[in-house]
């Protein structure tokens, strides 16, 4: 294992651990994994591994996703499918050709008509949701500028209900995550959320690093314990 990967452990592990205070400390920190997590891989095996509908998920009634970061709509696409009947997902992009891109790879992929694009800094259709009462929704992925992961994943918890899973990618910056002098922003946004969701208590949250053709990575995944 890479002393790079040891380090990340350990980080992890201190942060979110081995903190008394902090509300994972029965979570397990899943090491890493010798494969690129079949979510974050450009291929057909690999999305389709990661977003095809449940058992559970075909004999709801409906399901809603929101994510942050539209791109060009891979995972987005991905997240579509695996929809039941009825069941919705939001994506927010901040850049008109990033949304335009994605909005003919949705129509392409046949998935358009259970997919809204909204248009606009996160933070601000973040807190339009929030204002408009949206119902809550059963699984976030955020997925955009690392800098402002924090303020996404407190108002995305306005929008969640006891049992929504919270997916916060890229976690790890190819082992930046321990370097406490780095003024890399992404480095430094992903630092600071790490610092607040150790003490967040309306959520249990793990972290898995992942190293694969992408390089050295990894995402957190917060299971929603306290709704507001």
């Amino acid at each position: 294992m890479p002393k790079a990967t040891i380090w990340g452990d350990r980080y992890i592990v201190t942060a979110w651990l081995n903190n008394p205070g902090s509300p994972s400390t029965n979570t397990s920190v899943i090491c890493s994994s010798s494969r690129t997590p079949f979510w974050t891989r450009c291929s057909r095996r690999a999305g389709r591994a990661a977003f095809r509908p449940s058992p559970s998920h075909r004999t709801r009634a409906s399901c809603s996703v929101l994510e942050i970061g539209t791109l060009g709509g891979y995972s987005t696409i991905w997240m579509a499918r695996a929809l039941p009947e009825g069941g919705r997902l939001i994506t927010l992009e901040a850049l008109e050709k990033h949304a335009t891109v994605a909005q003919a790879n949705l129509e392409r992929a046949g998935v358009a008509g259970s997919v809204e694009i909204r248009l606009a800094p996160a933070l601000d259709s973040l807190r339009q949701l929030v204002d408009e009462g949206a119902a809550p929704f059963d699984f976030v992925f955020i997925d955009a500028d690392k800098e402002n992961t924090r303020a996404y994943f407190e108002l995305c918890l306005q929008l969640s209900h006891v049992g929504t899973a919270i997916f916060v990618d890229n976690l790890v910056r190819n082992g930046g995550i321990v370097d406490a002098e780095s003024t890399d922003a992404q480095v430094v946004g992903m630092r600071e959320f790490m610092s607040y969701v150790t003490n967040e208590k309306r959520v249990d949250v793990t972290a898995v690093q992942t190293v694969g053709s992408k390089g050295y990575d990894g995402f957190a995944l917060a299971y929603v314990t306290e709704a507001g």
